[in-house]
C-alpha cells in the first residue's frame, strides 16, 4: 500500500513533535536535574497536542471538554515545574558565583607576576586602519587612545580578565577570560563603561569563532538608525494597499470582485475588518512588549496579497537589544497576540456554525490544515461528512489569521520564527534553519505558488539574521524555550494538510 505525499507529511508532523522532545532531552541531559526539569516543561506543553493529533491519526476524536481539561492540567504542571526550575536555577547560580570568586582569589594570589598581566599592558599598537579609496565610503576613525585606556580600566579579575586588545573599526575587541556569570559580568562592565564614558560606546559580550567569550566595544553612533521620511511614506503606502488587498480578498470570499462591483464594497468591509484586526493584534503585541523592554521598533511594512489579504508585516528594531530574552519576548509577542485572536475567532466561528450559515465550504477544504481540520471535527462532528459544510464567517477569518501567524513563525531570517530560533539556539542554528526553510519552501512551491512567493520575499527581504544583542551569551530561560518549541509545532500543524486516509478516518469529506 502506497502513501500519498500529504500522508507522508502528516506522519512527519507527528514525528516532528516527538523528535523535538527527543532532541530536547539530549540537549538538556548534560545540564543534570535543572536541564531535565526544563525539558519536562516542554513535554507537558506539547503532550496534550500530541495526544489529540495522535488519536486523531488513529481515527479517535476526543471531546472538546476533555481537550480543554488536558490543556488545564498541562498548564498547572508547567507552572509547578517552573517553580522548581527557578528554585534550582537560583541555587545553581549562587554556587557558580561562589566558585568564580574562589577561583579569582586563588589565581590572583598564586599566579607569578609574569602571568598576572594587567589589561593596560596588552594594549596593541595604534595605527590608522586602511581606508577605501572610494570617496563614497566614510572614513573609519580608530578609537582614541584615551577612550581605549578608559575602557580597559573597566575589566577585572572578578568580571572579565582581558588578555589581548585588538583595534576593530571605530572600537576594539578584547579577548580574555570570563570570570563570573555572563549576565552579572555584563551588567557590571556596561555600568562601569557608562560611568567612565557616558553613552558614547556600546559593550557587546559575544562568542568568538572558537566559542570563547569576547568583549566588543563600538561607538553608539553605530546603533540602528530611525526611519527616514521616505521609509515612513513607504510604510503608509503599503498600509493603504494592504487595506485594499484585504477588501479585495474579502470580496473574493463573498464571490465578487470589489474593483468590478464597487457598489458591493460595504459587504466586504466586515470580513476585511476582521483580517485587519488580526494584523493589528499581531503588531500591537510586538509594540507592547517592545515598550515594556524599552526597545524602539520601526513602523510596520505590511505585505499585501490578494489571496489572503496580507502576509503580515516586516518590522525592524531601531534599538540595540540588551539580550536574547528581549529578542524572544518581542518576536514571540506578535504571533502570540495574533494567533490567540485567530484561534478565538476560529473556535467561536465553529461553535456558531449552523445550517444556513453565510459560508458553504467543501468538506475537503477543511483537510487543508491538520489543526483546523481536527478542531472542526471536534466541534462540527458528523456534519463534516456532507459534501458542503455551512460555517460562520469567523471560521474563515480565524483560519486566515492562523495561516498568517504560521507564515511569520517560519524559522527563517528576521521573521518572527527566525528571531525566536536565534534567541533560543543562537545564530549558527538560526542560519541553518533559514537555509532549510528556503529549501522546503522551494519544494512546496511545486504544488502551491504562494510558497514560492513567500520564499522570494524571505530571500530578498528577510534572509539576514538579527544583529547580535549586547549580551549574546546569556540564553533565554527554559520557559521561553518551551514556548518557542510549542509555537514552532503549532506552525507546522497549521500549515500541513490532513492526509486523505486520515481525513477519511476522521470523517471529513465523503
Amino acid at each position: 500500500m502506497f502513501t500519498s505525499p500529504t500522508e507522508d507529511l502528516t506522519i512527519l508532523t507527528v514525528a516532528f513533535g516527538i523528535g523535538i522532545l527527543a532532541w530536547g532531552f539530549f540537549r538538556a541531559k548534560p545540564f543534570g536535574k535543572l536541564g531535565i526539569l526544563a525539558w519536562l516543561q516542554s513535554v507537558v506543553l506539547m503532550i496534550p497536542w500530541l495526544i489529540v493529533f495522535g488519536l486523531a491519526a488513529a481515527g479517535l476524536m476526543l471531546n472538546l471538554v476533555i481537550i480543554l481539561l488536558l490543556l488545564v492540567i498541562s498548564t498547572i504542571a508547567y507552572i509547578l515545574l517552573g517553580n522548581q526550575v527557578r528554585s534550582l536555577k537560583e541555587a545553581t547560580l549562587q554556587s557558580r558565583r561562589a566558585a568564580a570568586i574562589a577561583e579569582s582569589q586563588s589565581s590572583s594570589s598564586d599566579a607569578p607576576p609574569s602571568e598576572a598581566k594587567s589589561p593596560e599592558s596588552t594594549l596593541a599598537p595604534q595605527s590608522p586602519l586602511p581606508t577605501s579609496s572610494s570617496t563614497e565610503e566614510p572614513e573609519v576613525v580608530p578609537i582614541p587612545t584615551e577612550d581605549l585606556k578608559a575602557i580597559q580600566g573597566i575589566f577585572g579579575i572578578d568580571t572579565f580578565f582581558a588578555t589581548e586588545t585588538i583595534p576593530y573599526q571605530e572600537g576594539a575587541i578584547f579577548r580574555g577570560n570570563l570570570r563570573s556569570d555572563p549576565e552579572e559580568a555584563y551588567t557590571r562592565l556596561s555600568t562601569s563603561l557608562k560611568e567612565r564614558l557616558g553613552d558614547r560606546y556600546r559593550l557587546f559580550l559575544v562568542e568568538n569563532q572558537d566559542k570563547k567569550p569576547v568583549i566588543i566595544v563600538l561607538p553608539s553612533s553605530r546603533d540602528p538608525q530611525p526611519m527616514t521620511l521616505v521609509q515612513k511614506i513607504l510604510a503608509v503606502v503599503l498600509l493603504v494597499v494592504t487595506i485594499g488587498s484585504c477588501l479585495e480578498s474579502a470580496g473574493f470570499m463573498l464571490g465578487f470582485d470589489v474593483l468590478a462591483a464597487a457598489n458591493r464594497l460595504p459587504e466586504a468591509v466586515p470580513l476585511a475588518a476582521g483580517i485587519i484586526a488580526i494584523l493589528a493584534a499581531h503588531e500591537i503585541g510586538h509594540w507592547i512588549m517592545a515598550s515594556r523592554h524599552q526597545v524602539r521598533l520601526s513602523w510596520p511594512f505590511f505585505i499585501p496579497t490578494i489571496q489572503i489579504g496580507s502576509f503580515g508585516a516586516l518590522t525592524r528594531f531601531e534599538s540595540v537589544l540588551p539580550n536574547r530574552s528581549v529578542l524572544f519576548d518581542v518576536a514571540f509577542a506578535g504571533p502570540a497576540a495574533g494567533g490567540a485572536v485567530s484561534l478565538v475567532m476560529l473556535i467561536s466561528g465553529l461553535l456558531l456554525s449552523h445550517q444556513g450559515s453565510l459560508f458553504q465550504l467543501p468538506s475537503q477544504f477543511l483537510q487543508g490544515s491538520i489543526l483546523v481540520g481536527t478542531l472542526a471535527r471536534v466541534v462540527l462532528k458528523e456534519s463534516l461528512q456532507q459534501p458542503l459544510v455551512d460555517v460562520h464567517p469567523l471560521v474563515v477569518l480565524g483560519w486566515l489569521g492562523l495561516v498568517i501567524t504560521a507564515l511569520n513563525l517560519m524559522p527563517a531570517g528576521q521573521l518572527d520564527g527566525g528571531r525566536i530560533v536565534q534567541a533560543i539556539y543562537g545564530r549558527k542554528i538560526a542560519a541553518r534553519t533559514t537555509i532549510g526553510t528556503l529549501i522546503l519552501l522551494g519544494l512546496a512551491s511545486l504544488v502551491n505558488p504562494l510558497a514560492l512567493y513567500w520564499a522570494i520575499l524571505i530571500l530578498f527581504l528577510q534572509r539576514d539574521l538579527e544583529r547580535p544583542s549586547l549580551n549574546e551569551l546569556t540564553e533565554p530561560d527554559d520557559a521561553r524555550a518551551a514556548l518557542g518549541l510549542l509555537a514552532l509545532f503549532l506552525m507546522v500543524v497549521t500549515l500541513l494538510p490532513l492526509t486523505p486516509s486520515l481525513a477519511g478516518r476522521l470523517g471529513i469529506g465523503m
